[in-house]
């Protein structure tokens, strides 16, 4: 396995652990998302929303922990990109379309940590089809 991937397959369980301590917060104390995150709307923040936030981070923790296992699992791989893509998207509309949030550092780390997790998983992309044609080399 290439250097780039396992240093990708770090990567991605720091952030799943993170993610797996951002949900706890989340269900220990809901201010944490109207303080950190949601702070141009916190009372929009409340009990209920902060649990379904934290189940959706809990979810794409075990996708994320599951991905560096299995790096080699295209399906897993995708769905994986897609759950950067999908915190992308869902902060980026947070700040710009329904101004919930302001990009402070509580906003900006997960911009920043889903941009480079797309890009690192994009280039990861590279590797993996490089290293399955030199597999199917040395199979032939």
């Amino acid at each position: 396995m290439s250097r780039f991937l396992n240093v990708l397959r770090s990567w991605l369980v720091m952030v799943a652990v993170i993610a797996a301590g951002n949900t706890l917060q989340s269900f220990r104390d809901h201010s944490f998302l109207s303080e950190k995150l949601y702070t141009a709307g916190p009372g929009l923040v409340n009990g209920l929303q902060a649990r379904t936030f934290g189940v959706w981070t809990l979810l794409s923790s075990v996708i994320r922990c599951l991905c560096a296992i299995d790096i080699r699992n295209s399906t897993l791989y995708y769905i994986t990109l897609f759950t950067f893509f999908l915190a992308l998207v869902h902060f980026l509309s947070e700040v710009f379309i329904y101004h919930t949030a302001a990009l402070t550092i509580g906003v900006m780390a997960p911009l920043m940590v889903a941009s480079f997790s797309i890009l690192g998983m994009l280039i990861g992309l590279q590797y993996l089809e490089v290293e399955a044609l030199s597999q199917n080399k040395k199979k032939n």
